[in-house]
């Protein structure tokens, strides 16, 4: 438990110097990329490119290879329920107070009748997974994006939602609804093995998405801050009971003549269809 301790405040203290290097803006309606960084990012995103294809995308064709669909699905619910607790809080910080209610209901319901998380029964009831995490917390408390950054491991990113990450990390350790059912002494075990299984999971069920915006970008590390832009924009604004009209997914990179404008509008994130 110590060693827990001892991580949460580090991540805490790391998160709380990144949050105070934040603008205090609004824009989240902003077109235009802040990346002044960019020469990191790029260095870093490399690094990313090398352990994915070496390591991270590898096991996940090797989980998807092993694991059967629907176990995988049955891992997918289970991990997203363990997470509610932390979206109930960040809605309660937001007062979203009716995404609090619904979030609080979905946990009841997918942790009993859904047994301990397996199946997203809530969701049949018309009960759709709510948004909350503490970079958003943090915009609905007028924290602005703050550079463009590409964080190891996580990916896109920006100073305001990195320091939000550190407090999810540290909250959700804490917030864990395993952590009664588990012996202090295995708390961080636990934890790890959970975050590698998650992380595996969430990689290999973007295998084919990623392959196809990589294959057709000019700069994929430009067409990926693009997207990830457009998705966390969208997110920011549902928090504030705001909906974005479906986007077409440009290359930025792309000289005009290869963008038809005739093309249709293609949605993003949660909303866009599974390929």
């Amino acid at each position: 438990m110590h060693l827990r301790r001892v991580l949460g405040m580090v991540v805490l203290a790391a998160s709380l110097a990144l949050a105070g290097c934040a603008t205090l803006r609004d824009d989240a309606g902003s077109v235009e990329t802040y990346d002044p960084l960019e020469p990191m990012n790029r260095a870093v995103f490399r690094v990313n490119e090398v352990l994915d294809r070496s390591v991270i995308k590898p096991a996940a064709k090797g989980y998807r290879k092993v694991v059967p669909e629907f176990v995988r699905d049955r891992f997918r619910a289970f991990f997203n329920n363990l997470l509610e607790p932390r979206t109930f809080v960040n809605n309660l910080l937001q007062v979203r107070l009716n995404s609090a209610g619904m979030t609080f209901t979905r946990f009841l319901m997918n942790t009993t009748v859904g047994l301990g998380g397996l199946f997203d029964v809530a969701s049949k009831h018309r009960l759709p997974r709510q948004t909350g995490d503490f970079g958003q917390t943090l915009y609905m408390w007028g924290v602005g994006d703050g550079p463009y950054l590409v964080l190891p491991f996580f990916g896109p990113s920006n100073v305001r939602d990195a320091a939000g990450l550190g407090v999810d990390i540290y909250t959700a350790v804490y917030l864990n609804p395993l952590n009664p059912l588990v012996d202090d002494g295995h708390h961080l075990a636990v934890d790890l093995t959970l975050g590698v299984i998650d992380g595996v999971d969430l990689r290999a069920r973007s295998i084919e998405t990623l392959d196809a915006i990589e294959a057709t970008s000019l700069d994929f590390y430009a067409q990926l801050r693009s997207i990830s832009q457009q998705h966390r924009r969208a997110e920011l604004r549902k928090a504030r009971g705001l909906e974005d009209a479906p986007q077409r997914l440009i290359d930025p990179e792309a000289p005009d003549e290869l963008i038809d404008p005739e093309a249709p509008e293609e949605p993003i994130g949660p909303e866009a269809p599974e390929r």
